[in-house]
């Protein structure tokens, strides 16, 4: 086991403990608060800059305007009035019943895919999409994007502070590849994680998706995105890319699942809670400019669906092989 001591947040069996020995631990915290480290004091400020812009653009809002949203579905067709630029799509489903809240993964409005978190900005049609449509295409990509966030928020938040981590990116969703990945630079020249190791990430990515963490969407100017990312180079070198090609208002989209803030232009599933059996199947060393650049590599199954252990072994050692999915730092 001695691999695993890379990793932060690991704890021994309670049954290791002698008697009173963990009341004697928790009163030394409490007596001595162990100072942040620099990756918590990061992390902090990135969380304090993302609330207070938060808090600004709903300041802005002003007087609060009523507007027609028009409800297309089951179990049957219906119009709510809602508040401009503060309701959602999940607060019309908490209206509706509790199935439809844990059955609808994303929304459509007016045509558009939208996240279930999301406000509307005027009068509306709206469509709620599930991972058991028939044709769950968008639902499966929201899904698989939201996994690979997931993933990054792992990889980022693993490891011990002597390790340095810079989340990179993760390509757009392709559910055909058999994986969804990150790719993550590790100040580690050479790692190749053991069994244990895997599990441990896996372990950290499912206790995510049982948070049932909301994902939370937050449009920023560039130069903003710029203070957010202000210790991720790789953001600080992507973000004005997507602002002029990507964008047309130079703006940056942002998600945050807990503490977690990434880039992405979405959309996402409702919360964490949609994934259910998930697995860091594998994590390989890239061929990149990039020095030390690993792909982090998973699958998962939406909650609710069911594989016996065959079929899901047969997706784990499919999702372990390497995805082929371009690599940052390549002139392919």
């Amino acid at each position: 086991m001695k691999s695993l001591r890379i990793f932060s947040q690991l704890r021994r069996p309670y049954s290791n403990f002698q008697p009173g020995s963990l009341a004697s631990r928790v009163k030394r915290v409490e007596e001595e608060p162990k100072p942040l480290t620099e990756k918590e004091i990061n992390e902090k400020k990135r969380n304090g800059m993302f609330n207070a812009e938060q808090k600004r653009q709903e300041a802005k809002i002003g007087r609060i305007e009523k507007i027609e949203v028009q409800y297309k579905g089951l179990p049957e067709e219906t119009t709510l009035l809602m508040n401009k630029c503060l309701s959602t799509p999940y607060d019309c489903a908490k209206h509706m019943s509790e199935t439809i809240v844990g059955l609808s993964a994303l929304a459509r409005v007016n045509g558009q895919l939208w996240d279930m978190h999301r406000p509307f900005e005027g009068d509306c049609e709206l469509e709620f999409l599930t991972m058991k449509d028939a044709d769950p295409y968008h639902a499966n990509k929201a899904f698989w994007r939201s996994c690979s966030v997931i993933l990054g928020a792992v990889a980022q938040n693993a490891f011990k502070d002597r390790f340095g981590v810079n989340i990179h990116s993760f390509p757009s969703p392709n559910v055909k590849t058999g994986s969804f990945i990150y790719d993550v630079q590790l100040d580690m020249p050479e790692w190749h994680p053991t069994h244990d190791e895997l599990k441990v990430l896996s372990a950290q990515f499912v206790n995510m998706a049982r948070e049932e963490l909301k994902f939370e969407r937050l449009v920023v100017d560039a130069e903003f995105a710029e203070e957010i990312f202000f210790d991720n180079p790789h953001k600080l070198e992507q973000i004005p890319q997507i602002a002029t090609q990507l964008s047309d208002d130079n703006k940056i989209t942002l998600y945050r699942i807990g503490n977690h803030v990434d880039i992405s232009r979405g959309p996402m599933v409702g919360d964490t809670g949609f994934v259910g059996r998930a697995t860091v199947t594998a994590v390989h060393k890239l061929d990149s400019e990039i020095k030390n650049l690993y792909r982090f590599q998973g699958v998962a199954l939406p909650k609710g669906f069911i594989f016996n252990h065959f079929a899901y072994g047969i997706l784990e050692s499919r999702a372990a092989k390497l995805n082929k999915s371009w690599i940052p730092g390549t002139h392919e």
